[in-house]
């Protein structure tokens, strides 16, 4: 059995970027195995365990095959015999795709080195398309590290316009949607998940309700003086209608107070603009 640390904690040491997180994979070992060293299993669909101290997530290496629609229609393949290049592989962009061993080596078999030193999110294989969520990551990726510099691959951006087309965004859980969405409303630039959605036809997709407003705008230049993501949600539906602004938020499970707030904010803005107008 041999463990790496993999994905953000690597893609963010290297960047020198902040992070919270530190997931690690197990090549040449097995659930048994885990659970006799006292792991717990989370999950049915995927071979993750905690660790028994520090609770942090550890993944058996493992392929997958598309099976189904969105990002659950997977067959996974998890034994001993994977390899870490197999399991990096499966993995969305190059910068996601290292890993880094107990000695502090750096295993980067797919380029993700050369890509943070180019700033370019860029995927890792051709079957980025079978995974509509990784739409909504790149965008998210993207308003993380927009002030670093970081923009999408023009081969990349081509892939999110073909899943854009091919109708698998709609089969993502609106629960899923909200999570890359509240997370990305939290970063330093908020607008550019929005922007990267719209650029490769994901916004009329998965936010219909703003496709045809200038929210984006408006958050972009809110996002300059608030961090607090109620309100930049709040920005970005301000001009609709308190109803569709409701329907948007109930639509993508937006929890209450992300919906009350924009409510009162559609409800109230066209009244204070017209009594600043008299």
């Amino acid at each position: 059995m041999t463990v790496y640390r993999v994905g953000g904690a690597v893609r963010d040491t290297l960047l020198g970027f902040p992070f919270s997180e530190t997931d690690w994979v197990v090549v040449g070992s097995t659930p048994e195995a885990l659970l006799a060293e006292g792991y717990t299993q989370v999950g049915k669909d995927f071979p993750v365990f905690l660790h028994p101290e520090t609770k942090e997530e550890y993944a058996l290496a493992r392929t997958e095959r598309k099976s189904g629609h969105g990002y659950h229609g997977f067959a996974v393949h998890a034994d001993p015999s994977v390899t870490l290049e197999e399991d990096l592989a499966r993995r969305d962009l190059t910068i996601n795709a290292m890993a880094e061993d107990r000695d502090g080596v750096i295993i980067d078999p797919y380029g993700g080195q050369t890509d943070l030193e180019a700033k370019v999110l860029r995927h890792v294989s051709p079957n980025f398309v079978e995974d509509p969520l990784r739409v909504l990551r790149v965008a998210r990726f993207a308003a993380r590290y927009r002030h670093l510099g970081f923009t999408v691959a023009v081969e990349t951006q081509t892939l999110m316009q073909t899943l854009s087309d091919s109708g698998e965004l709609g089969h993502l859980p609106a629960e899923r949607v909200w999570i890359e969405t509240e997370r990305a409303l939290g970063e330093r630039d908020p607008a550019v998940y929005f922007e990267v959605l719209r650029d490769c036809g994901a916004l009329v997709h998965c936010f219909p309700e703003i496709a045809v407003t200038s929210g984006i705008d408006r958050l972009a230049v809110a996002s300059l003086h608030t961090h607090n993501s109620p309100c930049r949600w709040a920005i970005l539906l301000s001009e609709l209608p308190p109803e569709r602004a409701i329907d948007c938020s109930t639509r993508i499970k937006a929890p209450n107070h992300y919906r009350d707030l924009a409510d009162r904010v559609c409800t109230w803005r066209p009244r204070t603009k017209a009594a600043l107008a008299d």
